[in-house]
């Protein structure tokens, strides 16, 4: 069964909440320190690197935000147009890109208000 399509409104809403969610899971994948993401990333290095030990040509997509954003954003849209058909997959998306989104506007809101000394 297909849903009815959402509003207009929705699918700003909707864009704004990708672009956020996605910037922060491209920041984590590819740049933060958490342990377990970090060593899926030296993994994906590692495996790769060229037989010179030089950087091969897909080490980049975990590596580079300018790689890897596109394909995250392109998963983030293909569920989103999957949850337009099968309800739980919808309300799935916005617990999960709403929380990376919202988690990022604070992370940002909070390294905002930081005491210059600190």
């Amino acid at each position: 069964m297909i849903l009815p399509l959402p509003d207009w409104a929705t699918y700003i809403v909707a864009v704004l909440v990708a672009i956020v969610g996605v910037g922060r899971l491209s920041r984590v994948i590819v740049y933060d320190a958490f342990p377990p993401v970090a060593k899926l990333r030296l993994m994906w290095v590692n495996a790769t690197v060229n037989r010179d030990g030089e950087d091969g040509p897909w080490t980049p997509l975990l590596t580079c935000f300018w790689c890897f954003t596109p394909w995250l954003m392109l998963f983030a849209m293909g569920w989103f147009a999957v949850g337009l058909a099968v309800p739980f997959l919808a309300w799935a998306w916005w617990i999960f890109w709403g929380w990376l989104a919202l988690s990022y506007l604070s992370s940002m809101l909070i390294a905002r208000d930081e005491p210059a000394d600190h």
